[in-house]
């Protein structure tokens, strides 16, 4: 079953979580299978978006959407991980090209230097004329040497948006995709303001300083294969760690048949009609879950109706 651990690290301003994805980042990719599978590369790079916007939409609590997107000038033009309030989370990618053997990031969707991150949150429940927020940054870091993992990116996105230092490890395949984000807490009092120091402010970033050292000693493969208990044992057993109880992450699209009619419906009659004329009728796939929606004459007819209400559908999975 998928999980996500959250803790603390007790009188130390660093909180910490861990996620593993099981069936539900399984399902992600049973679900592409049925339009074509993704090479190896591109899985692994979603498998590690997935896990990485898990992490971000449980540490900032948002009431709405995180949609981490990474785009560019490569073989990948497109990878999108979008997370709900309640973890439920899909993902996706466009490819306009053949991905190179052993891609990393680079090479995927930063050829020419062109590449870009954007996290944009879409409130749930928005004002009137209230637009999302986006923060979106380059694939390279302060010196522009391109980065070649998506933690690099994330971890300097972060610091910059929140001004907070942190560490991610991200790893995935096709049985499971985890990741691990230690975070270093906003000290109250001057101690937090920039260029303010001093002695208990050196020793509380001395803290985040080793712990983030040790949550950086964590591999790839001991990230994909241990147990949220060893690993958190194995890392910090030194450390006094409050542990919170775990949440279950899912899998779950948020298309429907009443999202597809309203699509349709915005090209216009005339448009969907011509379409059935030459076809028979209008077949529409999501390319998150592959889910199929079937449209014949009689179906644009009533699509057209004035009231007339699809009923939705969707579902998930842990």
């Amino acid at each position: 079953m998928s999980e996500l651990h959250k803790f603390l690290f007790e009188g130390l301003p660093v909180r910490g979580m861990l996620v593993r994805l099981t069936g539900s980042w399984q399902e992600v990719l049973k679900r592409r299978e049925t339009v074509g599978a993704h090479p190896p590369e591109l899985r692994s790079l979603l498998g590690e978006m997935a896990a990485a916007g898990v992490l971000m939409q449980s540490n900032i609590k948002f009431n709405g959407a995180l949609v981490l997107q990474v785009f560019g000038d490569g073989p990948v033009k497109l990878a999108v991980a979008e997370v709900q309030p309640d973890l439920s989370f899909r993902a996706t990618a466009k490819l306009v090209g053949e991905v190179p053997e052993g891609a990393k990031l680079e090479a995927m969707l930063n050829v020419h230097g062109k590449g870009r991150c954007a996290i944009t949150l879409d409130p749930k429940d928005k004002f009137p004329g209230q637009q999302p927020y986006q923060g979106v940054v380059p694939l390279h870091g302060d010196q522009r040497e391109p980065l070649q993992q998506l933690s690099e990116v994330l971890e300097h996105y972060m610091l910059q948006s929140e001004q907070l230092d942190t560490k991610l490890v991200l790893a995935a395949n096709d049985q499971i995709a985890a990741g691990l984000l230690i975070q270093r807490l906003p000290v109250q009092g001057e101690g937090n303001l920039a260029g303010a120091k001093n002695e208990d402010d050196i020793g509380l970033s001395d803290a985040y300083n080793r712990i983030s050292i040790l949550a950086a000693t964590l591999t790839s493969e001991e990230l994909l294969t241990l147990d949220a208990d060893t690993i958190l044992r194995r890392l910090f057993w030194e450390e006094t760690v409050r542990r919170f109880e775990p949440q279950t992450p899912s899998f779950a699209c948020s298309c429907s048949r009443e999202r597809v009619g309203s699509m349709l419906k915005s090209l216009g009659r005339e448009e969907i009609d011509s379409v059935v004329a030459e076809r028979g009728h209008v077949e529409v796939g999501c390319e998150f879950c592959g889910l199929q929606y079937h449209y014949d004459a009689v179906d644009v007819a009533e699509l057209f109706t004035v009231g007339h209400q699809a009923q939705p559908s969707s579902g998930t999975l842990q």
